[in-house]
């Protein structure tokens, strides 16, 4: 087996944009490439330039009237009252002209990295235009178009009769690959998230554990509001490395949203870089442990794309590739992007603590966090 990573990417993921003032903003995606290539951690020979999902693929996941809507919406970037239904036309997805194409490289890319790794050229591939994991199967929801994970998941099942352990870390549950796997015993989802008493979409309670043949293959730690990065990384580590093991997967497919981090605006969980280094470095030495090094990695929220979004999947791609991250930001990268950021930019790539201090409560805040950790393994089956 080959041993390098791919980083699958494409200028066109910047066609996936809502509008001007959407927080979904794919510059994210250009700031995190040319952050890696300034700083010597991306070459030319990494890239692989990612295909277009066919119409079957998507089929896998989405409803096919589901997809003709996103076309047809597509082909005139307005709303109607039907597209309406389909969540489609929303304040969370608005419509835009070439969606369907937009959407549907994203999922492309993510199979074309599962296929990648599965076909044992690469041990890892990093699609960080991916993670669009609130998608359902008839219905847009929380950005998402289509769901590129469950897709890639759905295609891996069908073509090598896989065992998939997906591991959702974005600040929002996980919610539309659960429902779309939630009675397969062949896919573990696990989702570590912001509890949904809080925040969008609501879901995720650790009650959530599956049906019928898949009874006890959903897994949720919902997680209290100002978490920190000592009780997340003690949470992550007791629950993962358990519960791989017990699954033994051939496949991990993880969704990395960095919207967890204590600058985002979108969320309440209160992470550093420490924490974020720390979660694909756990979920890397997993996949080397319990299926040979086959590991998937993907994007997902993060809406401080200054500050927080190049640094995380710098990380992210630091360990899917094996290479050392620097200690400073690169000069050239921050002179450039200085100009236009309406924010300081940080000079080194990770947080310095002092800059984030506990929450009063965090001591708290733990203790509840430990208790749900301790009532979700009571609750699980496998």
């Amino acid at each position: 087996m080959a041993g390098k990573g791919v980083y699958i990417y494409s200028h066109e993921f910047l066609d996936y944009k809502f509008s001007q003032q959407h927080p979904f903003n794919p510059l994210r995606l250009k700031l995190t490439t040319e952050l890696l290539e300034a700083a010597g951690l991306l070459q030319p020979e990494d890239i692989v330039q990612p295909n277009y999902a066919a119409l079957d693929q998507l089929e896998l996941v989405h409803d096919p009237l589901y997809i003709e809507m996103v076309q047809a919406a597509g082909l005139t970037g307005t709303a109607s009252g039907k597209a309406l239904s389909y969540g489609l036309g929303t304040g969370d997805n608005p419509i835009f002209r070439g969606m369907h194409h937009a959407a549907s490289l994203v999922v492309g890319a993510t199979i074309k990295a599962a296929e990648l790794v599965m076909e044992n050229k690469v041990q890892h591939a990093l699609n960080i235009g991916g993670g669009l994991h609130h998608a359902q199967f008839d219905k847009a929801s929380g950005f998402c178009i289509y769901n590129d994970a469950a897709a890639a998941i759905a295609w891996a099942l069908q073509k090598y009769k896989a065992r998939i352990m997906y591991i959702d870390t974005d600040a929002h549950h996980g919610d539309g690959v659960q429902w779309l796997f939630y009675n397969n015993p062949e896919v573990l989802t696990v989702s570590i998230h912001e509890s949904g008493t809080y925040l969008f979409p609501g879901t995720g309670s650790i009650d959530e554990l599956g049906i019928d043949r898949g009874a006890g293959y959903s897994i949720n730690l919902p997680l209290e509001p100002y978490t920190h990065d000592t009780s997340y990384i003690e949470c992550l580590e007791d629950l993962l490395v358990s519960i791989t093991k017990r699954f033994k997967p051939d496949l991990i497919i993880s969704q990395n949203g960095c919207d967890n981090h204590f600058l985002d605006p979108l969320a309440h969980l209160s992470l550093t870089t420490r924490a974020l280094r720390e979660i694909p470095q756990l979920t890397h030495n997993l996949a080397h442990e319990y299926c040979e090094g086959r590991w998937v990695a993907v994007g997902g929220g993060g809406y401080d794309i200054w500050r927080v979004v190049p640094r995380a999947w710098a990380m992210v791609w630091a360990e899917v590739a094996n290479r050392p991250l620097p200690i400073d930001m690169p000069s050239t990268w921050l002179h450039k992007w200085q100009e236009v950021s309406p924010v300081r930019l940080p000079e080194k790539m990770d947080d310095d603590p002092g800059d984030y201090p506990l929450n009063p409560k965090h001591k708290d805040i733990s203790e509840k966090n430990k208790l749900s950790l301790l009532r979700l393994k009571k609750n699980l089956i496998i």
